[in-house]
C-alpha cells in the first residue's frame, strides 16, 4: 500500500487496455487488483471496446470508463489521472499503441494520459509473433525502454487461431504479481532508482531438483520455488532481462521472464552454464540435490518384497554454485543460498568462503521457515565482510533485499 500523510491509502493504478484479442485477460487482471485493495481506473482505447464493453470495466472498477478527453472536460482527466497515478499498466499493449506512445500521440485518453504521468509505466505487449519481431516494433520497444518504460517480454504459447509463438500476453495472475512488485518498489525508493537493473541480464535458479530412482520415485526436497519466483518478479520490476532455470516448480510463470524447465541437478547445471555467460548476476536460489543414484534410474518400478531392499548407492552431484563462481568474470555477481538446520550463520559463512561466491543468503529451515511458506527471515553475508539481516518478511521483500545487495556491487 502507498503511504500518505502518515497513514495508508489504496494504491492508484491506471489500467490501459489496447485493442487486441488479449483484452479479455484485462478483465481478470482488473478483478485481481481490485480484490487486493488497489484503486483501478480503466482507460481503454476505442478498439479495445470492440472486445470488452465499457460496462464490464466500470462494474468491476467502480469507476467511469471513457476513451476520450472530451468527457468530464472540467476535470481535465488526462492530466488529473496522470498526476494521481502511482502506476500505469497497459495490458495488452498492441503494436499500434506502442507506436503511438513512441510518437507522442495524444489522440485518445490513454495516449494523452501517458504523456502526463510521472509514475512508473509498465507495458505488457500482446500480438502475433511476426508483429512482435518486426523491426519497427522492436525499435519502438527499445525507445520506450530508453525512456524508462518497463516493457515486459511477451510469453510464448497459443495465439489466435492455430498459431503459436512469442507474443502471448502473460497470465493475469503473473501481471498482478508484477504490479504488486512495482508498487512495493515505488513505495520504498526514489523514482530514479526504481528501474536500477535496466539493461542488466540476470539468471535465477529456482525450485528443487529431483534425482529419479525409478519411473515413480525420486530423491528430492521441499523447495516450492516461491523464493526464486519472487527474485524473478523483483528483477523484472527493476528493469532486468531475466532467465529463470526452474526445477520442478508448479507456479504461474513470472511475467516478463524467460523460464527454462529442468528436472535433475545435471539438467540444472547445463541450463545455468548455458545462460550464465553474458549475465551480470547469477542467483542460485534452487535447492540442488547433493546426491544421485550411482547406477542411474531403474527402467521399471522397484517392487516391494518381503526381503529387505537392496541398498541404493549414491554419488555426489556436481557443485553448480562453486562451478559458476569459479568461472565468473570480474564484472559478474554470483549469489548463493544456504538452507541450514544447525548453527545456520556459521554454516552459511563457511559455505560463502568454500563456494567462492560474492553473496550468500542464509536461512534456517524448519517447519515454519524456509521451504513451502509465504515468508521467511534471512541473513545476507558478503565476501567483503558485509552483513544484512532481513527480519521476518514476505519473499518479495527478501528478493528486493537480495537485489539491493547485488545492485550495489554491479555499480
Amino acid at each position: 500500500m502507498i503511504t500518505e500523510q502518515g497513514g495508508h491509502r489504496p494504491a492508484r493504478v491506471v489500467l490501459g487496455v489496447a485493442g487486441g484479442i488479449a483484452a479479455y485477460k484485462s478483465v481478470e487482471l482488473l478483478r485481481l487488483l481490485t480484490e487486493a485493495g488497489v484503486h483501478v481506473r480503466v482507460i481503454p482505447t476505442e478498439s479495445a471496446l470492440q472486445f470488452i464493453g465499457a460496462a464490464t470495466f466500470a462494474a468491476l472498477s467502480g469507476e467511469p470508463v471513457t476513451t476520450t478527453v472530451w468527457d468530464d472536460v472540467e476535470q481535465v482527466p488526462h492530466v488529473r489521472l496522470g498526476q494521481q497515478a502511482d502506476l500505469v499498466v497497459v495490458a495488452p499493449a498492441t503494436a499500434d499503441l506502442m507506436a503511438r506512445a513512441v510518437a507522442g500521440r495524444a489522440d485518445d485518453l490513454l495516449t494523452a494520459t501517458l504523456l502526463t504521468v510521472r509514475c512508473p509505466v509498465v507495458m505488457a505487449p500482446a500480438m502475433h509473433t511476426e508483429m512482435w519481431e518486426h523491426a519497427a516494433t522492436q525499435a519502438n520497444v527499445a525507445t520506450l525502454r530508453e525512456r524508462g518504460v518497463l516493457v515486459v517480454e511477451p510469453a510464448e504459447g497459443r495465439l489466435t487461431g492455430v498459431d503459436t509463438g512469442k507474443g502471448r500476453l502473460p497470465e493475469p495472475a503473473a501481471i498482478a504479481d508484477l504490479v504488486h512488485a512495482l508498487l512495493w518498489r515505488a513505495d520504498r525508493c526514489p523514482d530514479e532508482a526504481i528501474l536500477d537493473l535496466t539493461g542488466r541480464r540476470v539468471v535465477v535458479s529456482a525450485g528443487g531438483t529431483r534425482e529419479h530412482l525409478d519411473p515413480v520415485r525420486f530423491l528430492g526436497n521441499r523447495s516450492s520455488g516461491r523464493q526464486g519466483w519472487a527474485l524473478a518478479r523483483a528483477a523484472v520490476a527493476r528493469g532486468a532481462e531475466v532467465t529463470v532455470v526452474a526445477a520442478n516448480v508448479e507456479l504461474p510463470e513470472p511475467a516478463g521472464a524467460k523460464v527454462v524447465r529442468v528436472v535433475s541437478a545435471e539438467d540444472l547445471r547445463a541450463a545455468v552454464l548455458e545462460a550464465a555467460p553474458g549475465a551480470d548476476a547469477i542467483v542460485m536460489a534452487a535447492a540442488v540435490a547433493d546426491f544421485r543414484p550411482a547406477a542411474g534410474a531403474a527402467t521399471s518400478k522397484i517392487k516391494k518384497t518381503d526381503a529387505a531392499p537392496e541398498p541404493i548407492g549414491l554419488v555426489t552431484n556436481p557443485d553448480v554454485l562453486r562451478e559458476v563462481a569459479a568461472s565468473k568474470t570480474a564484472r559478474q555477481v554470483v549469489v548463493g543460498f544456504a538452507a541450514e538446520t544447525d548453527d545456520a550463520l556459521a554454516s552459511g559463512a563457511a559455505k560463502l568462503a568454500r563456494k567462492g561466491c560474492d553473496l550468500i543468503v542464509i536461512n534456517e529451515v524448519g517447519t515454519a521457515t524456509g521451504f513451502e511458506v509465504e515468508d521467511n527471515e534471512v541473513t545476507i553475508l558478503g565476501a567483503d565482510g558485509s552483513r544484512v539481516d532481513v527480519p521476518r518478511s514476505s519473499k518479495i521483500d527478501i528478493a528486493h533485499a537480495v537485489w539491493d545487495a547485488v545492485a550495489v556491487r554491479l555499480r
